[in-house]
């Protein structure tokens, strides 16, 4: 008896995409494997030989159901309790050597994509990102494709008016990395303060729900003390804290035993650290275990199809 291999289900061979991209659009690893999830139950439900072509269907329904997501967490977000930040990912180190694709999901970027509207990030992404087409857009939106570059024009201004270009070679990034810790661990104020840029800026996201600084902390001096001090409480005894590839980027992972409790990502420039973006929410660490498939998930399109 002949038997044939069961046919394989377009969205398994599109899921890393998909979650890519809800990401993207979101911000939040919760909220993305949500999204993820929702599709899947659309996709079953759908009629499929009504579904010609089973990728553009799969990304069309997550960008939708981004959207509305997205729409409704803009109010919630207005009543967070301290700044609000992406939730942080681990990524693999390969995907972090694809500099364009480690760019798009990097911190410093989806800081950005939150000053956009809704549908301005949605073109963002799959334009800039995925290199959809603003005919195909135009098709997942559901919008005249006029006014969809229209839109993509205005996207792509406002990001690169917002977007800095910083140091980006890895082996710097690696060395100040650890130049960074030592400094930290070894508690000498003098030595943070010379890794330290004059204009830093450190963001701390509690959400309400542990200690975290409500507001940025601006200046050298104020950000070099605002670290130790950290470091110096109590509650960080038996705490470690190790580099580890963040949204494409070395960065710190602070651990507690083997759980997460924090990380700390930042944007280099001439070699000193500029803006100091630390996720201590433990409703947002999810993407920071080691056992979650989240370098999988963090592949853009080349790596799903």
């Amino acid at each position: 008896m002949i038997t044939s291999e069961p046919e394989a289900d377009p969205f398994n061979e599109h899921r890393r995409l998909l979650f890519a991209t809800a990401y993207r659009m979101l911000g939040t690893v919760s909220d993305a494997e949500d999204i993820v999830q929702d599709a899947w139950l659309t996709w079953h439900k759908a009629d499929r030989s009504e579904v010609r072509h089973p990728k553009a269907y799969l990304v069309r329904t997550v960008t939708n159901l981004s959207l509305n997501r997205l729409t409704s967490a803009r109010a919630t977000r207005e009543e967070y309790v301290g700044p609000w930040l992406p939730e942080p990912l681990l990524t693999e180190p390969d995907v972090a050597q694809e500099r364009e694709l480690a760019e798009s999901v990097s911190t410093a970027m989806l800081v950005v994509l939150e000053t956009l509207t809704p549908v301005e990030r949605a073109v963002f992404v799959l334009r800039e990102v995925f290199g959809y087409s603003h005919a195909e857009i135009a098709g997942f939106l559901e919008r005249p494709e006029p006014a969809v570059r229209q839109i993509s024009h205005r996207a792509r201004k406002h990001v690169a008016e917002r977007r800095h270009r910083y140091d980006s070679d890895s082996a710097q990034r690696e060395e100040v990395t650890q130049r960074f810790l030592r400094a930290c661990a070894g508690g000498d104020l003098n030595a943070v303060l010379e890794m330290l840029a004059p204009d830093v800026t450190a963001w701390s996201d509690g959400g309400g729900k542990v200690t975290a600084g409500r507001r940025p902390v601006y200046g050298a001096d104020r950000v070099a003390r605002f670290l130790l001090g950290v470091l110096a409480k109590p509650a960080m005894a038996g705490v470690t804290v190790t580099p580890a590839v963040i949204n494409g980027e070395l960065g710190l992972l602070v651990l507690a035993g083997e759980e997460p409790i924090g990380s700390c990502t930042y944007d280099l420039e001439g070699g000193l650290l500029r803006n100091i973006r630390i996720q201590v929410n433990p409703d947002k660490l999810a993407g920071l275990r080691r056992d979650a498939p989240s370098g999988d998930r963090a592949r853009g399109p080349e790596g799903t199809d």
